[in-house]
């Protein structure tokens, strides 16, 4: 079952749940929405801060790149915290080289740069396409 908000994606996680497919799922119940409305009351309440430094500063970067990328009109308030920001640079990719280090930090969207989060271009794309029966 996904998450019906980012906190309490936050708080399964915090639970134990594996975060990478946590935050996958709850962006799946965003997308599906069903209105403007809808898709920000899946980010309007501030998820509990973790003690986890990158995930607290993920999901402030998560909540605004969906408000502004979907254009929701507004931004919740408490992706504005400074605990939603890193002091040190977090490149996403395992152990990028030099070259990588570049790219992430010139394709990373401004709401995951401004937080030390450096990352693909799409950092919330998610595989989908038509489903084609199977033979």
């Amino acid at each position: 079952m996904r998450p019906n908000t980012l906190a309490e994606a936050v708080e399964r996680i915090r639970a134990g749940a594996p975060q990478d497919a946590t935050l996958a799922e709850f962006v799946d119940t965003f997308d599906l929405a069903g209105t403007s409305l809808a898709q920000y009351e899946t980010i309007e309440d501030e998820p509990a801060l973790t003690q986890n430094e990158r995930l607290d500063a993920l999901v402030g970067a998560i909540a605004e790149y969906l408000a502004k990328q979907r254009r929701l009109g507004r931004v919740p308030a408490w992706v504005c915290d400074p605990a939603r920001r890193l002091a040190e640079p977090w490149f996403t990719a395992s152990s990028p080289s030099d070259a990588m280090r570049e790219y992430l930090t010139f394709a990373s969207p401004a709401e995951f740069a401004s937080r030390n989060i450096f990352t693909e271009e799409r950092p919330l794309r998610r595989a989908r396409g038509p489903q084609t029966a199977k033979v």
